[in-house]
């Protein structure tokens, strides 16, 4: 991966962190300034983590399922990549296919791995020069 989409990912991780105080009881929620972190979660993610994905089913109850990827890039140029799980030589998703790269609404088509088990893993779309992140859930 390249500096940028790290990058990317770094910016939509600290985000998803944002948005899961925005659950925090109101008085958990105030800020040094007054400003609640709810407010803070309203404003538009960092530019390179724009980008928005999803997975459908989610969750997949079947090793070699074939999953939709959809979504938008979020002022990228288009979908470029899909890549999944924590490294290449253990993707959650095979034969991933770009169906459409539209920048505004993106498909993509792809398999669970065989040799997925129960659990959790990443899909990370790159939409050059924006990035998202999503999770897909796996009960086989």
């Amino acid at each position: 991966m390249n500096k940028r989409v790290i990058s990317a990912i770094a910016g939509l991780s600290l985000t998803a962190g944002v948005l899961g105080l925005a659950g925090a009881p109101a008085g958990a929620q105030a800020g040094a300034a007054g400003e609640t972190v709810a407010a803070t979660a309203m404003k538009k993610p960092p530019k390179g983590a724009r980008a928005v994905v999803q997975v459908s089913p989610n969750p997949t109850a079947k090793r070699g399922q074939e999953v939709t990827i959809t979504g938008h890039c979020g002022g990228g140029k288009g979908l470029k990549a899909v890549l999944s799980g924590f490294d290449r030589e253990h993707p959650v998703l095979q034969n991933v296919r770009i169906i459409d790269d539209n920048p505004k609404k993106f498909v993509a088509k792809a398999t669970l791995a065989p040799e997925i088990g129960n659990g959790v893993g990443p899909v990370f779309v790159d939409c050059g020069g924006e990035a998202g992140v999503t999770l897909l859930v796996t009960h086989v």
